[in-house]
């Protein structure tokens, strides 16, 4: 059986094709790569991001995406985001964190840091619910 290479795009239906542009290149820096009609693929960070035209079913869950931001461009960047888009959640995890909604609620969070500074965090601050396998 093959093995999962990566991640290969994400798909995020939008209800203005526009608006979702203007907010994903204009405030998260993403290079638009195709266009049609009903949809668009961008590269945001080395992400394959599609959006595609269609109903827009908000979640009310915890789901959401984090996209990497380096600690020198977090402020700058969280900023920017702040101005256009409402927070859904405020930081309580360790380092840079900001919560919000892209102009059709799908939830997102700009992270500084990864899987690794997380989990050397668990090692130098032990938490009793969680279990590290090395």
């Amino acid at each position: 059986m093959p093995a999962i290479q990566g991640l290969n795009h994400i798909t995020l239906a939008v209800t203005d094709l526009q608006r979702a542009l203007d907010f994903y290149c204009g405030i998260l820096g993403a290079k638009k790569t195709a266009k049609w009609a009903t949809g668009a693929y961008l590269d945001l960070g080395g992400i394959w991001l599609c959006l595609a035209v269609g109903p827009v079913t908000p979640r009310q869950d915890y789901t959401h995406f984090a996209l990497s931001c380096s600690g020198e461009g977090f402020e700058a960047l969280a900023k920017s985001i702040r101005a256009t888009s409402p927070e859904w959640q405020t930081n309580s995890s360790q380092g840079p964190s900001l919560y919000f909604m892209d102009p059709d609620g799908h939830r997102l969070e700009l992270h500084v840091g990864d899987m690794q500074s997380r989990l050397d965090h668990y090692r130098t601050h032990p938490e009793s619910n969680v279990t590290l396998y090395d």
